[in-house]
């Protein structure tokens, strides 16, 4: 089983995200364990102080090694601790995306570290942290959702937690069958086809006829179509990736 302890400042904003829905549910049936642990049990004094000014100037405040470091080596497993991968969620990371998701469902142990403030002290980064991950080019006011945007990412992957055909043809998800032509090679995917569902006509908007045929080789070949074009539409350098 994956367990995933998050390190965090405001551990209240996780309680909503994950006692909902699918996340609820893999950890009722032991698909994973989650554990929510506030950096402030291992501040530096009885005030809660976690952070300080840094040195040489500047705005703002930095979060000091100490508790971090502390806080990861109590929760780190002391049995073979090469099986936990340490992650700070920053946006100075490399850009999360469903390769990385596909990596992490494989790890024992993850612990995920929410910067914020001005960031964190270096030597977090150079002599803790095993990864850092951003989920894109843009500034949140701490880790905490990147955090649940990975712990969500993976968790949905994990065996057992959704059916194996929910996941094996999604946007961005590899594929070995190089026949399949909405997922390109060199392990890019794109984007999904489109899906309907009931009502047949909704306002006069009607579902393609193709996928009423019952013909699954036919619309195979309009999903891969459909796939393809979406995808030049609306993410065309994910094509560019594939060439």
């Amino acid at each position: 089983m994956l367990t995933i302890n998050i390190i965090t400042l405001f551990p209240k904003m996780f309680s909503g995200p994950f006692s909902e829905s699918i996340i609820r549910r893999a950890q009722k049936e032991g698909k994973v364990k989650i554990n929510i642990h506030d950096l402030r049990n291992w501040a530096i004094d009885e005030r809660g102080t976690v952070d300080s000014r840094p040195y040489g100037g500047g705005k703002g405040m930095v979060l000091r090694p100490e508790p971090i470091f502390q806080a990861t080596e109590s929760i780190k497993p002391k049995r073979q601790p090469e099986k936990t991968t340490v992650i700070l969620l920053t946006p100075q990371g490399k850009i999360f995306n469903q390769q990385k998701a596909q990596k992490l469902k494989e790890q024992k142990n993850l612990i995920l570290i929410c910067g914020h403030y001005e960031g964190v002290d270096e030597r977090v980064r150079t002599h803790l942290v095993d990864d850092e991950l951003s989920i894109g080019n843009y500034i949140l006011t701490g880790g905490e959702i990147p955090a649940m945007v990975v712990t969500d990412a993976v968790v949905r992957l994990l065996p057992g937690v959704l059916e194996k055909e929910a996941t094996s043809q999604e946007s961005f998800q590899n594929s070995s069958d190089k026949r399949n032509a909405f997922i390109q090679s060199k392990g890019t995917g794109i984007l999904e086809y489109p899906q309907y569902t009931r009502p047949r006509n909704f306002r006069g908007l009607k579902v393609p006829e193709i996928l009423l045929s019952g013909n699954h080789q036919e619309i195979k070949k309009w999903r891969r179509r459909k796939a393809v074009s979406h995808t030049k539409e609306r993410r065309p350098e994910l094509l560019k990736k594939s060439a």
